[in-house]
């Protein structure tokens, strides 16, 4: 690698782990930040839930934007609002103040997102595309890794806004780095157009399922997921006859590696994004640790994802993505299983042990998943191609909480925690984590099914 390459992999690194680290932090310092505005759990899940929600349907306009307009560009916007409202979330007046903030921060994730990936790859030839892939895939774990344990700490020694402040100084850096590094507008379909009447319908789409999921058993959540389905057929059916589409669905239906690979994401994010989230609350409040030490045992997981991603990553230019992501899946499977088992006298060991597993097998999964989908198209299509594994991945991770709180919902309903609803939750938990783990067996069949890169 040339200084230039060392450098934008340094760029990519830093702004794929600050996501994550958010996150992670997040669910670790719900509790506090419920405890200080005296929120529901229901209204507190939107901390999480509204930035997954933006970020969502902001990704795939993002990627095609980056891909006519330019990546740098579309990039550095994403960092700098990603860093404002990470301020403006740290000065909150209220639990409603606070959320529409992490919307917004969510639009800046969504171009960070959307044209990391595409940035990195664009610098770097094939041969060598997995193991900058394997290290920008395990900055994400490492980001995953710090926020339950320095998240943890600046809980218990200074106060939840610590968390947001700390963002504002990496994304600062990332911000000048890229703009002294890259000096060239990447951009490889200048000559096409925008898909305005695409986006007007996707946004409405998305919003419609992904928010009437998270109402779901309410009447409301049964017809905004309606909606949201007949609009989803309805954009479909429009894409085909665009000239220049925000999603080209006949990528979808004739690349057989891409389609697969992109659902195999999907599953694997839903069913296992909300593990920490789950976990956290598990820890906090039927166990009685603080968040500090909470962060210490949920760190068991992304620690392992950051140190197996590069050798995974590197393994997925010698060995079929197919065979390693699904060796990955199973493993991430029988993770879930084992929790759906959690009780109120269930042993740390147990919980570091199934969190293990989970993280052996999601490394095994995510760089050489991102590598067969980052394959299996031209380099024209780096952008979408990457937006769309982004939309997986956050749509995937939405659903997980809309998935946590839909089974919240029905069993233990818009109560503030307490011991005496305890045994609801961990009945909520169980279950959650039963519905995860098959989950995982779809994917485990989703990413098998999918074929071999080079046989593309």
């Amino acid at each position: 690698m040339n200084k230039k390459q060392i450098t934008i992999l340094i760029v990519t690194t830093f702004s794929s782990l600050l996501t994550p680290f958010m996150g992670s932090a997040i669910n670790v310092a719900l509790p506090s930040i419920g405890s200080y505005f005296n929120s529901d759990i229901m209204t507190l899940n939107w901390v999480a839930t509204g930035f997954l929600l933006s970020s969502s349907i902001f990704l795939l306009p993002a990627g095609r934007l980056a891909d006519i307009y330019s990546r740098k560009l579309i990039f550095t916007i994403g960092i700098s609002i990603f860093g404002i409202f990470s301020i403006a979330s740290a000065l909150s007046w209220n639990i409603t103040s606070l959320i529409v903030f992490r919307v917004v921060q969510g639009i800046g994730g969504a171009m960070i997102f959307s044209t990391g990936v595409a940035l990195l790859i664009s610098f770097f030839p094939i041969q060598q595309r997995g193991r900058v892939l394997g290290i920008n895939v395990a900055s994400v774990y490492v980001g995953l890794s710090l926020g339950p344990t320095l998240g943890g700490v600046l809980v218990k020694q200074f106060d939840w806004q610590s968390v947001f402040w700390l963002t504002v100084p990496f994304a600062a850096f990332v911000l000048i780095l890229t703009n002294i590094v890259i000096r060239e507008d990447i951009h490889e379909s200048s000559k096409q157009r925008f898909d305005y009447k695409g986006m007007f319908v996707y946004t409405f789409f998305l919003t419609s399922l992904i928010y009437g999921f998270s109402k779901l058993p309410q009447t409301i959540g049964f017809v905004l997921t309606s909606a949201g389905i007949v609009l989803g057929v309805f954009f479909y059916l429009i894409e085909q006859k665009q000239a220049y589409p925000l999603l080209n669905v006949l990528l979808l239906k004739q690349n057989k590696v891409f389609r697969y690979s992109n659902l195999a994401a999907f599953i694997n994010y839903a069913s296992t994004f909300a593990v920490g989230f789950l976990l956290s609350y598990y820890l906090q409040y039927i166990k009685g640790y603080n968040p500090q030490e909470s962060g210490m045992i949920l760190l068991s997981q992304p620690i392992l994802m950051a140190l197996l991603s590069p050798l995974s990553g590197r393994l997925s230019d010698k060995i079929e993505p197919r065979i390693l992501a699904t060796t990955g899946m199973t493993l991430s499977t029988i993770g879930l299983f084992l929790l759906s088992f959690l009780s109120i006298d269930s042993s740390i060991t147990f919980i570091i042990v199934s969190l293990i597993i989970i993280g052996v097998g999601f490394s095994l999964f995510s760089s050489p998943n991102t590598n067969a989908v980052m394959s299996s198209v031209n380099k024209n299509q780096f952008g979408v191609a990457s937006a769309t594994l982004g939309t997986m991945r956050i749509t995937g991770q939405m659903f997980s909480m809309g998935i946590a709180m839909l089974f919240f919902s029905l069993i233990m309903g818009k109560q503030i925690i307490s011991p005496a609803h305890f045994q609801a939750m961990l009945k909520s938990l169980n279950t959650t984590f039963l519905f995860f783990s098959i989950m995982g067996i779809v994917g485990i069949a989703s990413s098998y099914i999918r074929g071999n890169v080079r046989d593309k």
